[in-house]
């Protein structure tokens, strides 16, 4: 199992409390950034949203792209994963940027891409209107970010490139450099035709936090669709999670009932209704699961390090391969599940993806 996080952009990730301690700001990230590092991390993904979902749309967040260069720029081994909605990009830029970052980010000792991409196909309508993002319905979303990929795929592989889609066209286009490793591309999305895309341009699969059960049904279900495409199984599958680890059980618990007191004023909530009402969820979502976001509670990732421990070697043994951690405060919480918990999971062989 590989251990990642998410990098706070927006302050945070409570959707019910204020001041976390993690202030959106380039110099907190940076100091996390580098912590997670030396700790041996092995991923942190870098979401991309313009407003800030979790304190309200008022609220700081960070831009991800910016960030996920800084980043690389100041680590020697983490990878990034930044996420990246066609709505809001073109995808001819996307593949120069990417190719630049590449170069910025180099390569693990064991000659792994340090930089990756999170297709996501946006949900989030009112930020789309004030941001000028291109906001479409949900299956037209996914023939979206599949042209998206081909495009950049197409320009990281070939020079010149053509492209004629419904959504993206590019004309005799020529990328020079190209990237030295291409990032592997991953994607998350739960219904028929969110899979379907999923399965044909990405390399790794991430999901919302669910019961081991769960993924291992939906490990399973991708590698077939994905073996069906493309003869092979999907690289790599991730998981969000939210972590509470502490000496006692009592204790965790205490701290779960702290962080999940709803409150239907708080900031955030208009925007959590707004991502249940834009998705196909294969699960329906509480409001104290809404607190945290991604489904991050749903794995009960809470307990004494033994206890969260167990939990996690049944997750390796389901298929999963990647852990996307949501934690609060993240400086301290990150040192005491790298201190506590990894030595308790056996470490796994890492699947190298060029993308492809």
């Amino acid at each position: 199992m590989h251990f990642g996080y998410w990098t706070p952009i927006y302050g945070g990730f409570l959707r019910n409390l204020g001041d976390e301690g993690m202030p959106a700001t380039w110099d907190y990230v940076k100091k996390l950034s580098q912590l997670a590092d030396r700790l041996g991390y092995h991923t942190t993904l870098v979401p991309e949203l313009y407003l800030n979902d979790r304190k309200g749309v008022d609220a700081p967040s960070l831009e991800a792209w910016s960030l996920s260069s800084a980043i690389l720029a100041v680590t020697e081994q983490l990878r990034v994963m930044t996420a990246v909605r066609p709505g809001f990009h073109l995808p001819a830029v996307t593949a120069k940027e990417s190719a630049t970052i590449t170069d910025i980010a180099g390569t693990t000792e064991a000659g792994a891409a340090r930089f990756a991409l999170n297709v996501v196909a946006a949900w989030w309508e009112e930020e789309a209107r004030q941001y000028g993002g291109a906001f479409t319905r949900h299956d037209d979303r996914y023939r979206q970010a599949t042209e998206f990929v081909d495009v950049l795929r197409g320009l990281w592989e070939h020079t010149p490139f053509t492209y004629e889609g419904e959504h993206f066209s590019v004309r005799d286009s020529i990328l020079s450099p190209k990237p030295g490793v291409h990032p592997p591309v991953f994607a998350g999305g739960e219904s028929e035709s969110g899979r379907d895309s999923i399965a044909t341009f990405a390399d790794s699969y991430v999901l919302h936090g669910g019961t081991v059960e769960e993924v291992r049904t939906k490990i399973a279900d991708m590698n077939a669709r994905s073996q069906r495409i493309h003869q092979r199984d999907m690289a790599e599958f991730g998981m969000s999670t939210y972590i509470i680890v502490r000496d006692t059980e009592a204790e965790a618990r205490a701290e779960l009932a702290r962080i999940t007191t709803v409150d239907p004023h708080s900031p955030g909530y208009a925007s959590f209704e707004e991502f249940v009402k834009n998705s196909e969820l294969d699960v329906e979502l509480s409001k104290r699961e809404y607190s945290v976001g991604t489904r991050g509670l749903r794995p009960d990732l809470v307990g004494t390090p033994e206890q969260v421990a167990e939990k996690i070697r049944a997750y390796q043994d389901a298929g999963l391969t990647l852990l996307l951690i949501q934690c609060s405060p993240a400086h301290e919480e990150l040192e005491r599940i790298a201190e506590q918990v990894f030595p308790l999971v056996p470490a796994r062989e890492y699947l190298s993806t060029t993308g492809g």
